[in-house]
This record gives C-alpha cells, sequence and structure tokens, in this order.
C-alpha cells in the first residue's frame, strides 16, 4: 500500500467524520427551557414526601360513618366482645401529648399501670423529642412490648395537643396492635384565662 493511497484514504474518512460531527451538532440544541421542562418532569415523576405522617392529613368523618353502621358506642357497647374480650376489659394505651414530648403508658383495663415508654426514654433528646418522627418510634416500641405482654386488642385515650397525636396511633398500628377504639381525653377549659393586653408599638 502506498503512501499516496494511505492518505486519501485517511482524507475520506477525515472529511466523514467532520460531515458527521456537524450533523450531530445540528441534531443535539440544549436551551434552557427544555432543561426547565425537564425539570418539572422530574419533580412530577418523584414520590410524594413521607416522614411517617400519613396518619397526620385529615379525614373525612362523613364517609367513614357511611361505611360503618357502629361508628358511636351505645348502651351496649361494654358488653360487646372483641377478639374474645369484652370491650370494658381490654388494655388501655393512654397517649399524653405534648409539643415538647410524647409519653406512652399501657395499663389494664382496672388502670394498673404496666409499660410506659417516652421519646425521651427511647433516646430522642432536646427538640426531637417533640417530633412526629419521635412519637411514632416509641409507639412502635411499646407496642412491641404489649404484644410481649400477650395483648393483641386495645383501645387508646390521647391527651393534650402536639405534633406526635397521629403518629403514635400509627405507630401502634405498625407495631401489629389491634385498635378498636380512640378516645380523646384533651382537657378543654370553659373559662379560660383573660388575654394578654396589646402590645403597644
Amino acid at each position: 500500500m502506498s503512501l499516496r493511497n494511505f492518505s486519501f484514504g485517511f482524507l475520506q474518512q477525515f472529511r466523514s467524520n467532520i460531515l458527521n460531527a456537524s450533523r450531530i451538532s445540528k441534531i443535539h440544541t440544549s436551551s434552557a427551557l427544555h432543561k426547565v421542562e425537564d425539570r418539572k418532569e422530574m419533580l412530577a415523576s418523584l414520590p410524594a414526601k413521607d416522614e411517617g405522617t400519613a396518619g397526620e392529613k385529615s379525614i373525612d368523618i362523613d364517609t367513614l360513618m357511611g361505611k360503618k353502621e357502629k361508628f358511636f358506642p351505645d348502651e351496649n357497647t361494654p358488653t360487646q366482645l372483641f377478639n374474645g374480650i369484652p370491650f370494658n376489659e381490654l388494655p388501655i394505651c393512654n397517649i399524653r401529648v405534648s409539643p415538647n414530648n410524647t409519653i406512652i403508658l399501657f395499663t389494664d383495663y382496672k388502670g394498673v399501670p404496666r409499660v410506659i415508654r417516652s421519646c425521651g426514654i427511647e433516646g430522642f433528646k432536646n427538640t426531637r423529642k417533640g417530633t412526629n418522627i419521635a412519637a411514632q418510634a416509641t409507639a412502635i416500641t411499646i407496642g412491641a412490648k404489649a404484644i410481649e405482654l400477650g395483648w393483641k386488642t386495645i383501645r387508646v385515650k390521647v391527651r393534650g395537643l402536639g405534633p406526635g397525636r397521629m403518629s403514635a396511633i400509627k405507630g401502634l398500628q405498625m407495631s401489629g396492635l389491634n385498635i378498636v377504639s380512640i378516645t380523646d381525653n384533651t382537657p378543654v377549659s370553659w373559662n379560660p384565662p383573660r388575654p394578654r393586653k396589646q402590645r403597644s408599638l
């Protein structure tokens, strides 16, 4: 093979590479608009952010009442059997919720305390104690201890206002407990203290 044939072949190859490169450069265009649309599509395709707060969303009570005939208790409720146990003999889970902490206490039906856990005992410190994730983790742990005691079906009493109200109940469900009733025992003051005078600027 002579040098002339080699250089001719090399030139043809070089020319075809240049043509291909020009075609590719014409096809490929990156504009700011494409990037914005791609970002929007990407964000739309991402799953919804879930921090263990699925129960925090509001529930439409009217639809639930249509589904369940016996939604509210009546005179037969105390003797009604749940998993072979009368309602008034079911163990009680007391959840005390405050903005800074969540305390969960299991008692038997007579009110004798058996197991107690709080977010502080669970290992959460300072402001993390008041979060819904801490309440859920505490509820899962104490739920497992309740199952060790042989309790499967329980009733829940919630007291106080804080971020861990629904998360604690969700955690009890996740631990495998069957919740029969949820009672809100939050104290309400009908003659609250007089509000502070308006701040003068």
